[in-house]
């Protein structure tokens, strides 16, 4: 087609026909999951398989209660996780409120409006400030056009596109007036496209979800192990088949986590709420976790690391230069007394404003910018220097403009007599006369990371238009150097996660002087920093992942798919890669990170629904608590799987003591008890644990080589507090039956004293898990040092704890149905001795630890 037939316009008829040859206007649907295979995942991955099991084991060993009790667990974890996860991966969906419902084109040679559905190839339409361009669009005609692009390139500052030039849907106007003919509908639009990485990016497993798993994987194999031998020692000393194997079956069962999952959940959730109390909303529950492990962060400029806002920061005249304080777009601000005094700053702050349409302006008592922030940027300039530019603009009016041209870079007004001329240095500079050493200026502006303008006036006639033409000779004004400035908090929280080990690289849409001046200023750049564009990258992922994978590393110019790949190079190499954003262009990139990290109160809905994090505040330094509280996390799930396997190791002691001597050795404890165990006083300190706070050194470690269960934790379960749990165990149960007249070698005893001394062996195993409850706290600092009731959910568990002990003990039914009874006197001393002995193990082992270096990464202090 011919731009002559776009400014025409279709007929109505050819509109008709292409509509039908086309389709509609709207974007693909996006692939969604059904909700009925979101919810059969939740109880069909490895760990509910392994709980479905033991729940089947336990009803066909008779234990009814065990197995509803497991079913209920299933149930309520698979019916959270899919409340959690049903809104989840719908970013694409969001991108169609992307698009207006109404457009303005020319149909039989008049302006009418249409429904964007309803737009096709070769339509003429017609743009004015403030509208969504609904379609990809090449310009026929534009005047005073701007576009801000910044949703779909990262780019802080509207394009200036000119006859010929592209427009992309999902961008809008934010200046002047322009006509433009269709090219791209529907799925054949660029937004389009990025619904199409979004819909394919495929979100990585979680590191919880891959340790979780090995756990599970190796309890599961301990407990079926563990279930066959004593099968075959149970038959060898004389157990029926039947027995046997409802005796393995109880010892299988007993030694799966039951408590796992909803600890697990609970202390994720738990995680989330205190992040949300820090302005971080957690949209996935195991994105709590990953933030802990995370090994490299890539992040956006604009927003994140910045306040999303055009600042003048310097200026220079012939007379001198100035330096300018104050942020936004507050008309408050200050300027050195040196440019206050001199005329020539006053002149050129309202040059620079009244060549400019953008303005500063107080909406619901916050000052924002009103069309293009640069201009806003000059505007609040002017009225720092106590500049009233509107009453300018009333007594000398606006005569004529010269947009901006991309190939002339710059731009300018006549106003009263004078031609006003703004633009990029190299621009105005060549054209102006005395311009001695603003050349150096400028270049020394330009490396702090600044956006410089120029600005030039020479007389003006007004007996015609203005043209491009006229600006020659002019007289330059001065300089003045913009920034988007960072946030303060930036520099400390890069600083933090630095020292947590945490690389960082810039990577954005922006342009390269400026994010490398940031990403300096904020610390993330050194001298030796690696500078790269986008379309610099190198196309194989493994030479662009050896390439980026480095501190430092800032990345300008990128588009979408840069980003897809940025982030795969990164996961390639074994890094879990969180990946900040705020545009419709960065939500595939956040949907393939391990953590995608949107922001809250910039940030578009398409990358809010794409992330897992998102920032209500905006601000990078959050990221800082959100990783603290995700190694807190993981440190709890470790808190609770010592908790649990000291516990196994004091159930498993009595079957291994019966099992060696050929079943000499009366069993201290029966299947039902240690269930009993398990679910009944075990699970609310296992809770309790997992809302320990975070420890402020959780940042003083890189994230490498974690894992949940690893050969310092199971010689703390084993060779410590399991071991001293068990020896209080078998030695209560042995004062029980010694007092009461058995001894080695000698006929089983007595149903009663066999009742008595299992129950003194039972409530060795409750006192141990108290005192193990404290013990647990930390892998260094002992319950004196950290304070007893610093985690008052822990002792308030001991207390309830204590008291379910005594219903299993003296509520007749109860312990008649477990095979026990309250212990006599000495008996019950020995196994209360169990807590303080616990403890003491404990304190010793963790002094010897102080004297050795620092926790492992993911452990407490």
């Amino acid at each position: 087609m011919t731009f002559a037939q776009g400014a025409r316009g279709l007929t109505s008829a050819e509109a008709r026909a292409r509509l039908v040859q086309d389709g509609p206007n709207v974007l693909p649907a996006a692939r969604t999951t059904a909700p009925w295979r979101l919810l059969a995942a939740q109880f069909t991955h490895f760990f509910a398989a392994l709980l479905w099991v033991a729940a089947g084991l336990a009803a066909l060993a008779g234990m009814t209660q065990l197995a509803v009790a497991i079913v209920a667990v299933v149930l309520v974890n698979g019916g959270f996780a899919f409340a959690q996860e049903y809104r989840a991966g719908r970013a694409a969906a969001r991108l169609r409120s992307m698009l207006p419902r109404r457009a303005r084109v020319r149909r039989d040679g008049v302006p009418v409006e249409v429904d964007v559905a309803e737009l096709v190839l070769g339509d003429a339409v017609l743009l004015t400030a403030g509208d969504r361009i609904s379609a990809d669009l090449k310009v026929i005609s534009a005047r005073l056009f701007a576009v801000d692009c910044s949703m779909l390139t990262g780019e802080s500052v509207p394009e200036l596109p000119e006859a010929g030039g592209s427009l992309a849907a999902g961008t809008f106007c934010v200046e002047g007036e322009a006509e433009a003919v269709v090219v791209a509908t529907g799925a054949r639009t660029r937004l389009a496209g990025i619904v199409d990485l979004t819909q394919h990016a495929k979100r990585p497993t979680s590191p919880l979800t891959l340790e979780l798993n090995r756990v599970v994987r190796m309890i599961a194999g301990i407990a079926i192990s563990l279930g066959t031998a004593f099968f075959v020692v149970a038959w060898l000393v004389g157990f029926g088949a039947k027995d046997g194997f409802l005796f393995a079956v109880g010892v299988t069962v007993a030694l799966v986590p039951e408590g796992l999952l909803p600890t697990v959940t609970l202390s994720l959730a738990r995680g989330a709420q205190r992040m949300a109390g820090r302005k971080a909303l957690v949209r996935h529950l195991e994105s709590v976790e990953t933030l802990g492990s995370t090994t490299f962060i890539c992040t956006d400029k604009t927003g994140t690391l910045t306040r999303n806002e055009m600042t003048v920061v310097a200026a220079w005249t012939l007379e001198g230069e100035a330096s300018v304080s104050g942020t936004g777009y507050e008309p408050t601000g200050e300027v050195s007394c040196a440019a206050q005094a001199r005329p020539s700053f006053v002149r050129l702050a309202l040059a620079g404003a009244r060549c400019s349409t953008g303005r500063a302006a107080q909406e619901d008592g916050s000052w924002v910018a009103l069309g293009d922030p640069m201009e806003a940027a000059l505007h609040t300039f002017a009225r720092r220097l106590g500049v009233d530019v509107e009453a300018d603009e009333r007594s000398r009016p606006l005569h004529d403009r010269v947009p901006f041209d991309t190939r002339r870079r710059r731009m300018s007004v006549a106003v009263g007599g004078e031609l006003v001329v703004k633009g990029a240095p190299e621009a105005i500079l060549n054209l102006s006369h005395d311009a001695s050493g603003a050349s150096l200026v400028a270049d020394r502006m330009a490396e702090r990371g600044l956006r410089v303008l120029a600005i030039a006036i020479r007389s003006w006639d007004g007996t015609r238009p203005a043209t491009p033409a006229d600006e020659r000779d002019l007289a330059l004004l001065g300089l003045v150097g913009l920034e988007d400035p960072p946030r303060p908090s930036a520099r400390a929280a890069v600083a933090s996660c630095r020292e947590a080990g945490i690389h960082i690289a810039v990577v954005t849409g922006d342009h390269p002087a400026t994010a490398m001046g940031i990403a300096r200023e904020v610390g993330i750049a050194g001298p030796d920093s690696v500078a790269l564009e986008g379309k610099d990258l190198p196309l194989d992922e493994e030479v662009l992942g050896a390439l980026l994978d480095r501190d430092g590393v800032v990345v300008s110019r990128v588009d979408p798919e840069d980003k897809l790949r940025i982030a795969r190079s990164l996961q390639r190499r074994g890094h879990v890669v969180a990946m900040t954003g705020d545009g419709v262009n960065d939500g595939p990139a956040l949907q393939e990170a391990d953590i995608g990290i949107a922001m809250g109160r910039s940030g578009t809905d398409v990358a809010r629904e794409a992330a897992d994090l998102v920032l209500l505040d905006d601000d990078f330094a959050t990221i800082v608590a959100a990783v603290a509280e995700g190694r807190s996390t993981f440190a709890n799930i470790r808190r609770f799987l010592t908790y649990h396997l000291t516990d196994n190791v004091a159930e498993l002691t009595p079957f291994v003591l019966w099992a060696l001597s050929g079943g000499r050795f009366p069993l201290a404890l029966g299947v039902l008890q240690i269930l009993c165990l398990d679910i009944g006083t075990d699970l609310l300190p296992a809770l309790a644990l997992g809302a320990e706070p975070p420890r402020p050194q959780s940042l003083h470690q890189p994230p490498t080589g974690r894992h949940l269960i690893d050969r310092r934790l199971l010689f703390r379960v084993f060779a410590v507090l399991g071991a001293a749990e068990a020896a209080v165990e078998i030695l209560a149960f042995t004062i029980a039956l010694l007092l009461a007249g058995w001894r080695p070698g000698a006929a089983k005893p007595s149903d009663a004293v066999l009742a008595a001394a299992s129950g003194a062996a039972f409530t060795a195993v409750v006192f141990g898990q108290m005192g193990n409850a404290f013990a647990c706290r930390s892998v260094r600092r002992t319950p004196w040092n950290l304070g007893w009731l610093s985690n008052r959910l822990v002792a308030g568990a001991v207390v309830v704890e204590l008291g379910a002990l005594l219903g299993f003990l003296f509520v007749h039914p109860v312990a008649h149905a477990l095979g026990q009874a309250p212990p006599a006197l000495w008996p019950a001393v020995a196994a209360v001795a169990a807590a303080p002995a616990v403890l003491l193990v404990d304190a010793l082992h963790k002094a010897r630890i102080w004297k050795r270096s620092a926790p492992l990464p993911g452990q407490d202090g």
